[in-house]
């Protein structure tokens, strides 16, 4: 396992090799042990009989047929859940401490599986295996594990009232919710969700990516086996127009959470207050991320690597991905030269994302990959230098097929340049120049986004000064993508409404109840 995979040394490549050399092997001919609807701890077909296949993103062949949820198949998992969150049911029943039970023993059936689901991943998704083994199942385990240990831990509070009174709250579970995850961190994002949803007492209907809805699925048949109530959990596969939306909008769902693309998250909004009930709703959205480097930083060449890791990981598919990379002036050629050299040797490191050696696999399909190009050629076309290809190859893939994209780096990138505004979600990499902090205050918030940023410097001043100033939701000072399910995770602005992870993220899945009780002036 990769100690402290985001402490990337001068030595990234070489340490990814190696640690990659104790992993177990891969399953390369896997095939998905679940591929239906999961309502009431059961199997189910589709009410429609539709089904739309998955696709395998470094070939581009179709890996099954899964089961299509749409709005009366959203509407029989909400039943369900409705059901197992009556008050007499064994779900609200159950001790506070054994729901925290049940999650250990789903962690532990997630560890048990670890190196099958990190192949059902990477088969889905095309993300390297040693990434999914170490960073996703990792972190999914760890989230599990952390809301596990909340759930007998969610308390009120006593409050003293003027008067003859006895003032007491309780935190008491919201009821449905309905979950949408996104594909690029399929196994993380479901852990995001369904762990706080849980620890506090919670029912769910979940729906994954269409793109990627394979190991959410394999995870649904492990919450049976772990021992959760039927009902508890629904997963129902399907596109967002037909289940998504038939999930917020749904009128016994009494709280959406959605992880994806800005756009979307303001169409559940609209759907979450379509109906007479206002619902509670938690957005974790887009993201365009200043990454600052001064020229007082520690060392050069750490900037860069961070950098690139900030930029690269994942191919680029993250929400909080380094996308807008300030670097002073002082040191800016000599950023970009690095930063160059580091993305070329990259392009060596692409390939089968079931090869221990790769570190670098496609993106989730053609429209992204397509969108992804789009946005290289239009960084040429208004003035950018493109440095890790020239003009009419860099749209060059290194397989016949599959969806892979060449890691890109651009350098004289301006703030008003498409690439240096929106959203791209792919492997480009845009250097800009800056003179001076005070020209930082203006330039690293002129975005509609706010959800994650970094400043690189030995002066704890500046960065303290900074972190105050971005409206981010997450500032990393002196290294970049530090996640821990302890810490709070959301964003300012656009990039989204409420939080994940922490303690935080358990109070958007509860509501504060007040009791307030008269005491008598004397026994009677």
């Amino acid at each position: 396992m990769l100690p402290k995979i985001f402490k990337f040394s001068k030595y990234l490549h070489s340490q990814i090799r190696f640690y990659s050399k104790l992993l177990p092997q891969p399953t390369r001919n896997i095939f998905p042990k679940y591929t239906g609807i999961f309502i009431n701890n059961e199997w189910v077909k589709s009410e429609s009989g539709s089904t739309f296949p998955t696709i395998n993103p470094s070939n581009e062949e179709v890996i099954c047929q899964i089961e299509e949820g749409k709005a009366e198949d959203i509407n029989k998992a909400v039943k369900a859940a409705k059901k197992a969150f009556d008050i007499n049911s064994p779900w609200r029943k159950m001790d506070a401490c054994e729901r925290g039970n049940l999650l250990q023993k789903l962690a532990d059936l997630i560890e048990r599986d670890r190196a099958y689901l990190a192949s059902l991943e990477t088969l889905d998704n095309g993300k390297p295996y040693s990434q999914s083994y170490n960073v996703d199942l990792g972190l999914t385990i760890k989230c599990y594990r952390y809301f596990a240990g909340w759930a007998d831990k969610i308390h009120g509070k006593t409050i003293p009232l003027d008067g003859n009174f006895m003032c007491m709250t309780r935190r008491e579970p919201v009821g449905i919710c309905g979950q949408i995850i996104p594909w690029n961190f399929p196994l993380l994002m479901q852990a995001w969700k369904m762990g706080p949803a849980l620890a506090a007492g919670n029912t769910l209907v979940l729906k994954p990516a269409e793109l990627t809805s394979l190991s959410a699925l394999h995870v649904a048949e492990l919450t049976a086996e772990a021992g959760f109530p039927p009902g508890v959990i629904n997963v129902v596969p399907g596109f967002g127009p037909t289940a998504g939306a038939s999930l917020a909008q749904h009128p016994d769902v009494d709280k959406v959470a959605f992880t994806g693309s800005t756009e979307i998250g303001r169409e559940i909004l609209k759907y979450a207050g379509s109906n007479k009930d206002l619902k509670r709703v938690s957005l974790e959205l887009g993201g365009k991320s200043p990454n600052i480097i001064f020229a007082d930083c520690e060392s050069i060449d750490k900037a860069v690597e961070q950098s690139h890791f900030a930029l690269f990981f994942n191919m680029g598919q993250c929400c909080t991905a380094g996308s807008r990379t300030f670097v002073e002036e002082k040191i800016y050629d000599e950023f970009v030269s690095k930063s160059k050299t580091l993305a070329l040797s990259l392009h060596d490191k692409m390939g089968d994302p079931f090869d221990l050696k790769t570190e670098h696999g496609p993106q989730i399909n053609k429209e992204q990959a397509d969108k992804i190009l789009g946005f290289i050629k239009s960084g040429i076309d208004q003035g950018a230098s493109l440095l890790t290809s020239n003009k009419n190859d860099y749209h060059k893939i290194p397989t016949q097929k599959g969806f892979y994209v060449k890691p890109a780096v651009f350098s004289d990138v301006l703030d008003g340049m498409d690439i240096a505004k929106e959203e791209i979600f792919g492997p480009v990499q845009q250097i800009i120049k800056f003179k001076n902090i005070d020209e930082l205050y203006e330039r690293a918030n002129k975005t509609i986004y706010g959800l994650a940023a970094a400043v690189y410097t030995k002066d704890i001043d500046k960065a303290m000064m900074l972190a105050q100033i971005i409206r981010a939701g997450t500032i990393w000072i002196n290294c970049y993508d530090i996640f821990d399910a302890a810490a709070p995770f959301g964003g300012f602005k656009q990039s989204g409404l409420g939080r994940e992870k922490g303690e935080d993220g358990l109070y958007g899945y509860s509501e504060t109840k007040t009791i307030t009780i008269k005491i008598p002036q004397k026994i009677s």
